[in-house]
């Protein structure tokens, strides 16, 4: 089959040849954005009279009649046109005749598809920062029902302090609330405009790229032609941002799976998200916890991928950039997965109270209480430190907690124990304590809450 670009040679390739070289198995996901850059292309080629009206006019219908067909699913992709762009002008040139072939009159396939994937991305970027808030009000609605649970902290994946729940719940909203931040100050630059500056060089023809950007919504043009047609630092940025996301993702999915277990019983998972052993049938596991967890890796691998795709590649194009799609792909299909199971998993979990504060009143995660409270007596810190670290010792080898200790064995380890020790020991007055800025105390929690509150109303 003759190629659209085929004038120059007297061979063609091998079938195999042409299916390892080809693009549309997978960037076909672009055809929408394809046919919308060139409605406006062919509007502007219009408008600066390099077309004719009449031209123009039954080129931007043939392309709405494939957009509308691009919608239903009704179009039909051949390897043998390779890609998205040439198939897309094959069907226009069979629809409406050789007219169809003006359409690509001052651009290159290195622009389009350039174009194309800044448009994608900023349609995918929108979504993601909403489905990002949607979780960020999951956290939110769980956090305000569990203000005064308390639950361990941990430090080392040991006990270290008793504290809010909803305090833990919100380190994760503030992680969230950054990832938000990246996506949102990366579209400055995905919404940037390369269509116009041609395989690498510009075009002869007196076009005007700032009408293209203008009918395509861009803000900004690429202010160097070799530069447009080369740069994918706005997909590297977007799997980069992706991969900080995963990684909160992941390390809160890791807190879930040890929560659902048999050994916290912190929470339960909705049966939603959760799945049986084929064998075992007591079995509940919190299979899409584990395998947001899995997939953090392979949006990693796309981020390794394209910036080792990119790293010796001269100016400007080179065909090495068809491996900037699939990753990107596949990483929007993941981050979008992972954020709606998230926040469905969020909203349906049943937390154990009872539980969690049964679990601070069975350790020693109360210890630092005793530090501070001699320390706020006068004791040096350090010398309180040893005085708290001996009578946990103790605790250890009579097989008791703290609280248990009578007065008197407090007063031998030093005179600056009173009765008011058992108070201080008490986790909830402990958790009610730490009012410092970002603290888990009570109060704090609460003012954050509202913070958090006031985040997700701004517009």
């Amino acid at each position: 089959m003759k190629k659209l670009w085929g004038g120059r040679f007297t061979k063609t390739a091998e079938e195999w040849v042409d299916e390892f070289g080809a693009s549309i198995p997978f960037d076909q996901e672009l055809v929408e954005e394809d046919i919308e850059g060139s409605l406006a292309h062919v509007t502007m080629l219009g408008e600066c009279g390099i077309l004719p009206a009449e031209d123009v006019e039954k080129i931007k219908s043939g392309l709405l009649r494939l957009l509308e067909k691009a919608k239903r699913g009704e179009l039909e992709f051949s390897v043998a046109y390779e890609d998205i762009h040439l198939n897309i002008e094959k069907m226009l040139i069979d629809d409406i005749g050789p007219v169809g072939g003006k359409l690509h009159t001052g651009r290159s396939r290195n622009d389009q598809v350039a174009t194309d994937m800044h448009l994608y991305l900023r349609k995918r970027v929108e979504e993601i920062l909403s489905l990002i808030r949607g979780l960020q009000r999951a956290l939110v609605a769980q956090a305000d029902k569990h203000v005064d649970t308390i639950m361990p902290g941990y430090t080392h994946l040991q006990r270290a302090q008793p504290i809010s729940f909803a305090h833990h719940l919100l380190a994760y909203f503030w992680m969230l609330e950054r990832d938000y931040e990246r996506f949102s100050e990366s579209l400055k630059r995905i919404n940037r405009s390369p269509l116009g500056t041609g395989a690498l060089a510009g075009t002869t023809f007196p076009i005007d790229r700032r009408r293209t950007a203008e009918l395509l919504g861009f803000a900004d043009l690429y202010e160097n032609s070799l530069d447009a047609v080369s740069d994918r630092d706005f997909i590297i940025e977007f799997l980069s941002n992706s991969s900080m996301l995963m990684m909160h993702l992941s390390r809160l999915a890791e807190e879930l799976i040890l929560w659902s277990s048999q050994e916290f019983q912190f929470i339960e998972l909705d049966d939603a998200f959760a799945t049986g052993s084929s064998i075992m049938p007591q079995k509940k596991n919190p299979d899409m916890a584990e395998l947001i967890r899995g997939k953090t890796g392979r949006v990693y691998g796309h981020l390794m991928a394209l910036l080792t795709v990119m790293k010796g590649l001269p100016l400007a194009y080179n065909k090495d950039m068809q491996e900037d799609k699939e990753g990107m792909f596949d990483t929007v299909k993941t981050v979008v997965g992972s954020l709606k199971i998230f926040t469905g998993m969020i909203e349906t979990m049943n937390v154990r109270t009872d539980v969690m504060e049964r679990a601070t009143n069975q350790d020693f995660s109360n210890a630092t209480e005793l530090a501070d409270y001699l320390a706020a007596k006068g004791m040096p810190f350090r010398e309180a430190h040893e005085v708290v670290g001996k009578l946990v010792l103790l605790c250890i080898e009579k097989g008791v907690f703290l609280a248990d200790l009578p007065l008197d064995v407090y007063k031998e380890a030093s005179p600056l124990f009173d009765a008011d020790i058992y108070d201080a020991l008490n986790p909830r007055t402990a958790v009610n304590r730490r009012n410092s800025a970002g603290g888990t105390g009570f109060a704090e929690v609460r003012a954050a809450l509202e913070k958090a509150k006031e985040k997700l109303n701004t517009p």
